[in-house]
């Protein structure tokens, strides 16, 4: 006989803008979100909505920075396992405070409103922009950002006691910019398939004692490699397929691994194989603008490194990137781009990350 997905009513201490409501009290705010809040606010109340329904599953939009965005279906019952684990990895019980500044029409901004319903947070929701807590006034114990909105809220971090940071990597220059202070710091790994995060590192620990410090993975999730050294990922409580990624790690354990890049961007220059994520972390701090390295078509190497740059050219800024990164003791022979490119502006994703290819392609056309 298969088992019926009963939904759980929301947790007693949960509270959304200071309000608590139980899953049919839920539904009516949801659809007055929907009708005379601001389009985030809509965006909550159309998830809520589907959360309430009498399906097993929400649909979910993947992002769109590894491949042409899909609707796929997850399971409600993984969106529980996951922000108990949440929950226990970061140590979030009843009560806790939280910040609500990311999309809700994307995995991680749904995600904050299940955690809340289920652990019994306190959520606030705040408009999802570069600065979410310029008009904050109050400490809270948890949030979720992104990168970008992390480097718009250097100043106001104390209002954080513990952050998660995740939708792309954290460059070397962001943290370096978040050691010695107060807020717990954290980097995710993971993705729309994996119900949000499964792996996380602190990047500001109060004694570095690893670098690169390593991601350690939630409960009940446990990792390997395979024979392109990407990694796999076993998670029965967050997905009923073993996910094999395209993610090269260093593995350490089958709890924690560290990332190296996308194997997908594997560079192959004369049979030396080139990861541009570790050779943009070494770039990072003499490069003010966006950029990232890729490859072209090379009649000797095979692919050839170059650089792109989001800036507009100038013979003198070429000059001094070029001389700077022949400096840059960093850089083995083999990461110094062959050829530097400046793009007046990068081609980007839906929802913001660099598109790579169209950019090289635009570049070069």
């Amino acid at each position: 006989m298969q088992n019926v997905f009963r939904l759980p009513e929301t947790h007693p201490e949960f509270r959304l803008n200071k309000l608590y409501y139980s899953n049919e009290e839920l539904a009516a705010v949801a659809y007055s979100l929907i009708k005379e809040g601001e389009p985030y606010e809509g965006h909550a109340g159309n998830f809520l909505l589907d959360w309430l329904n009498d399906k097993d599953y929400v649909e979910v939009r993947t992002s769109g920075s590894t491949g042409t965005p899909k609707n796929i279906r997850i399971k409600k019952q993984f969106m529980i396992n996951s922000a108990k684990a949440t929950g226990k990895f970061f140590d979030l019980p009843a009560h806790t405070t939280a910040l609500h500044c990311l999309p809700a029409n994307y995995i991680a901004g749904k995600m904050m409103l299940v955690r809340a319903m289920v652990l019994g947070w306190h959520l606030d929701l705040v408009l999802p922009k570069a600065n979410p807590l310029d008009q904050v006034f109050k400490i809270y114990d948890f949030c979720a950002m992104t990168p970008f909105q992390l480097d718009n809220s250097l100043s106001r971090l104390h209002l954080i006691r513990k952050l998660i940071v995740g939708g792309g990597a954290v460059s070397s220059n962001l943290s370096d910019l978040v050691q010695g202070i107060s807020t717990e710091v954290y980097e995710t790994y993971g993705m729309t398939e994996t119900v949000s995060h499964i792996a996380a590192r602190r990047i500001n620990p109060k004694k570095k004692e690893q670098d690169p410090i390593p991601f350690t993975v939630l409960p009940n999730v446990t990792v390997s490699t395979d024979d392109r050294n990407c990694l796999v990922i076993t998670a029965p409580q967050l997905s009923e397929e073993t996910l094999v990624t395209n993610d090269v790690v260093e593995l350490l354990n089958d709890r924690s691994f560290i990332w190296k890049g996308r194997h997908d961007n594997v560079i192959n220059s004369g049979g030396v194989k080139l990861h541009p994520e570790e050779i943009e972390a070494k770039l990072a701090p003499i490069i003010a603008h966006r950029f990232f390295v890729t490859s072209l078509p090379d009649p000797a190497l095979g692919e050839k490194l170059v650089l792109m740059v989001e800036s507009d050219f100038s013979e003198t800024a070429l000059n001094t990137l070029e001389k700077e990164i022949r400096d840059c003791r960093k850089l083995g022979k083999y990461e110094i781009p062959k050829k530097i490119y400046f793009v007046e502006k990068f081609e980007e994703t839906p929802n913001g990350k660099i598109h790579r290819v169209n950019t090289l392609k635009s570049r070069m056309a």
